[in-house]
């Protein structure tokens, strides 16, 4: 179910985030200052392109200045990865096959909008998402 799941996803949507996300990653990898945004960006854009099967949870040793980065990464990309995630959702909640798509559109918002701090781990990985915890 989740190789259908991703596959639909990949078509109808997820090719377009992760490139959006690719795109914010070069972008921010030009800069030296920018580069740990951009290694975020691009663990995100693998994320938004096969994310059935997947989880994130949160990396227990990221400390305040993953929050700091946070604040600048909403500034300089997260607000238009949400937009695309927001736009992209609606359109996928207009049919009833693409509600499950939007809903996960809907689930990647936070993390669009701050990606730092987080791991992307198997969602079958049970003692990742424990010691997240």
């Amino acid at each position: 179910m989740r190789l259908l799941l991703n596959v639909i996803w990949l078509v109808f949507g997820g090719l377009w985030m992760a490139l959006g996300y690719a795109f914010a990653g070069i972008l921010l990898a030009i800069t030296v200052i920018g580069i740990p945004f951009a290694i975020a960006s691009f663990r995100m854009a693998n994320f938004a392109l096969w994310p059935f099967g997947r989880r994130l949870v949160d990396e227990p040793a990221s400390g305040a200045m993953a929050g700091i980065g946070n604040v600048l990464w909403l500034i300089l990309a997260g607000w238009w990865l949400a937009l695309g995630h927001i736009v992209t959702g609606i359109a996928q909640c207009i049919t009833i096959i693409g509600i499950p798509l939007g809903i996960a559109n809907f689930k990647l918002i936070p993390v669009s909008l701050m990606p730092l701090g987080k791991r992307v781990v198997d969602a079958d990985d049970a003692y990742a998402f424990m010691r997240s915890r």
